[in-house]
């Protein structure tokens, strides 16, 4: 069974969605000025391990090649949540401005509605004194 727009519109809980907007879009600022101040972590470049006779020499080579690639993943993903919480933030900043006009339309149509109610009002009183 397919549920019309219209129902799940009108399930929505808008004054909820509306009251929290401003405090989405101040938690979307408050994480990119958190992401944005954190400073990447610093990038050692790779360098080439030179095979050497003594074990402990290669396994202390071989693990500062790990070291160094991990350290070059995290930089990569500092990177990537540096652009997710700046894609969070505008996502925040426009999900707030939708809200303010939605409730702007929401303004708008209780007014036509009074105004399409009394223009209706009028009509049907200047329809009975013209059949009278």
């Amino acid at each position: 069974m397919a549920i019309s727009w219209l129902t799940v519109l009108q399930s929505v809980p808008w004054s909820e969605v509306i009251s929290n907007a401003p405090k989405v879009a101040d938690g979307a600022k408050k994480l990119w000025s958190t992401v944005s101040k954190k400073a990447a972590p610093p990038f050692a470049p790779e360098t080439s391990v030179q095979p050497s006779l003594s074990p402990e020499a290669q396994a202390i080579g071989a693990l500062e090649e790990r070291v160094s690639r991990a350290e070059a993943a995290l930089a990569d993903l500092h990177g990537q949540m540096l652009a997710s919480s700046e894609l969070i933030k505008a996502l925040a900043e426009q999900n707030a401005q939708l809200i303010r006009r939605i409730e702007n339309h929401r303004v708008r149509v209780k007014w036509l509605t009074v105004a399409v109610a009394i223009v209706a009002a009028i009509s049907i009183s200047a329809l009975g004194l013209a059949v009278q």
